[in-house]
C-alpha cells in the first residue's frame, strides 16, 4: 500500500495517480503524465494544475516553459542505488526556480528521505514497510553535518567544506 508523507504527516485522500495501461485515473484523480504526454497536453491546452512524472532518464530542463502551469512534479526512484533523480530535484529547485509541490515516488527508503529533503523534495510515496512504520512513530533519521549547499540549509546554517572554521579556544 502506497502512502503519501509530507514533513506534517501522512496525507489522506491524495489525487494524484500515475497511470498505467491498467490504471487510469478516475473522475476524482489527477494524472502524473510522463513528460512527453505534459509537453503535448501543455502544447494543445492552456491547462494549469498538471502533474507530470519525470524518470531518470528524462530531461529535466524541458519542463521549464511549463514550470507555472505544474501543481506536482513527482521525480522517479526505481532502484535504491539509481540517485539521479537527486540530481533533477535539485536541478528543479535551485537553477528552474520551482517552487511547487516535488514528489519521490517509487523506492523511497527511510535512510534517504532526510537527503531527499535537502534537495527539496517534501512529499513522498512511500510503499516500503520499514519506512512507513519509522515515519508513523515520527523517526527521521538525521544528518547532523552537511558539508555542500543544498536547497535546503542544515539546521546550523550553510555549510561548505573549504570554508570550516577553526573551533574557538578558552
Amino acid at each position: 500500500m502506497t502512502k503519501i508523507w509530507r514533513e506534517t504527516g501522512f496525507v489522506a485522500n491524495d489525487l494524484w495517480i500515475i497511470e498505467t495501461d491498467e490504471l487510469k485515473a478516475t473522475e476524482e484523480q489527477k494524472p502524473l503524465l510522463g513528460l512527453d504526454a505534459l509537453i503535448a497536453k501543455a502544447e494543445e491546452s492552456n491547462d494549469v494544475g498538471l502533474g507530470v512524472l519525470i524518470k531518470p532518464a528524462d530531461d529535466v530542463t524541458r519542463l521549464e516553459p511549463y514550470l507555472s502551469r505544474l501543481e506536482i512534479v513527482a521525480v522517479a526512484f526505481p532502484a535504491f542505488n539509481d540517485g539521479r533523480a537527486f540530481s533533477h530535484a535539485s536541478l528543479l529547485r535551485q537553477r528552474l526556480g520551482y517552487a511547487n509541490e516535488l514528489r519521490a515516488v517509487g523506492d523511497v527508503l527511510i535512510d534517504q528521505i532526510p537527503l531527499m529533503l535537502r534537495v527539496g523534495i517534501d512529499s513522498f510515496a512511500v510503499t516500503n514497510e520499514t519506512a512507513l512504520k519509522r515515519l508513523s512513530e515520527q523517526r527521521l533519521p538525521g544528518i547532523p553535518h552537511h558539508y555542500q549547499p543544498t536547497a535546503r540549509q542544515a539546521e546550523d546554517g550553510q555549510a561548505f567544506s573549504w570554508r570550516r572554521k577553526a573551533a574557538k579556544t578558552a
